[in-house]
């Protein structure tokens, strides 16, 4: 266990020990000293998560009122820093303390994910269920988001997406002047990508001209380039996730300079690939892909597919136009990340000038003493 740091790794722990699943348990060094208290897994690599320097006591309501105060904290938190929006991560995991807890907000609908056989617990669940209300109201809707996958690895019984609270799955929500609309029981993981609500607005600082937003899912990019923007372009494989982004689009047209902004059904790779081989040409590009690297044997795939897809842009960038490039990948590092873009830019012969290095929104705080809270990567480029 680093110090500060809130994971304790199965390969760490003395013996083979047997952890009661989403217990709370005390972590006790070699000399006998206690170190801090955790929540258990009895399947993770990831043994233990710190939840506290102080010893705690997995009996009564202790786990409970410590879910109640965080959760407290963290909406109090945001309050302070989130501004322009009703849309926003209230609880980050590990970075509030919180450790396989994340809760967004849209509007008066919320989004609970439990992700750890601790946060699984029906005390620990319900006493974030109860301070959600008495932070917001009486008139929310909590609705928990299931992830089948991560269930499957924290050895967790089979469950279906559910309504925990109040009576509503979808409503519309404002994000820097611009109406959004979510749907609970649709789209990929928490929602609309909440973590980009700041970058869409220093993008819209540099964009211009005719732009294309790749990889646009329910348009966030598109929507806030279309109102500086002569002409707009989304690109998304998803249908079901380009019809979103059009409703969306339909609910703001009176602040659109590009009037309708055009979306294309298209393999972004493929298409990227046949753009720049026709010639086309754009002022402003935006990349936006989902995470190429899930963990840290596919960072030289994930790499080699983010220079593709940069290198194609590049090419189809006008000279003075602006590139946007992102990259969502926690093992992929900012280092390695504007590495590829140089070698992108090399190869494509162009001159790039890294206009503003950016990370995610601050909904989604960084602690530094865990760096897989911060894993966003946003570059705007001038470029030549």
């Amino acid at each position: 266990m680093r110090i500060g740091h809130p994971w304790v790794y199965r390969s760490d722990l003395a013996g083979k020990q047997e952890l009661t699943p989403g217990s709370l348990v005390h972590i006790i060094g070699e000399d006998g000293r206690f170190l801090a208290s955790a929540l258990a897994s009895s399947t993770s690599q990831i043994a233990l998560r710190v939840i506290s320097t102080k010893p705690l006591s997995d009996s009564g309501n202790v786990l409970a009122s410590l879910f109640s105060e965080r959760v407290s904290a963290a909406a109090e938190y945001r309050r302070e820093l989130v501004a322009d929006t009703d849309a926003y991560r209230v609880v980050f995991s590990e970075a509030d303390q919180l450790p396989g807890l994340i809760i967004d907000r849209y509007a008066d609908v919320f989004i609970l994910q439990a992700l750890t056989q601790a946060t699984n617990r029906e005390d620990a669940r319900d006493a974030a269920v109860s301070a959600l209300q008495i932070e917001y109201g009486p008139a929310i809707s909590i609705f928990e988001r299931v992830d089948p996958r991560i269930r499957r690895l924290e050895a967790l019984p089979e469950a279906e997406s559910n309504l925990l609270y109040g009576s509503e799955t979808a409503t519309p929500f404002l994000m820097n002047g611009l109406t959004f609309h979510f749907d609970a029981t649709a789209g990929q993981k928490t929602g609309a990508f909440l973590d980009q609500r700041e970058n869409y607005v220093a993008t819209a600082q540099y964009a211009h001209g005719r732009a294309m937003d790749v990889f646009s899912y329910h348009g966030g990019f598109a929507l806030h380039l279309g109102r500086v923007c002569e002409q707009v372009t989304g690109v998304d494989v998803s249908r079901a996730a380009l019809e979103h982004a059009e409703k969306n689009a339909l609910a703001n047209s009176a602040q659109l300079k590009c009037g309708e902004i055009e979306w294309i059904e298209a393999d972004a790779f493929e298409l990227l690939k046949d753009y720049s081989s026709q010639g086309q040409q754009y002022d402003t590009i935006v990349l936006d892909p989902p995470a190429f690297a899930k963990t840290k044997r596919t960072v030289d795939k994930a790499l080699t597919g983010y220079k593709e897809i940069n290198l194609r842009a590049l090419k189809m960038l006008r000279s003075g136009g602006t590139l946007i490039t992102n990259s969502c990948s926690h093992h992929v590092s900012r280092e390695d990340f504007t590495a590829m873009l140089a070698s992108a830019a090399a190869n494509a012969d162009r001159r790039v000038r890294i206009l503003e290095t950016r990370t995610q929104s601050k909904d989604h705080p960084i602690v530094a003493t865990i760096p897989e809270t911060e894993y966003l990567k946003c570059l705007i480029c001038f470029v030549d």
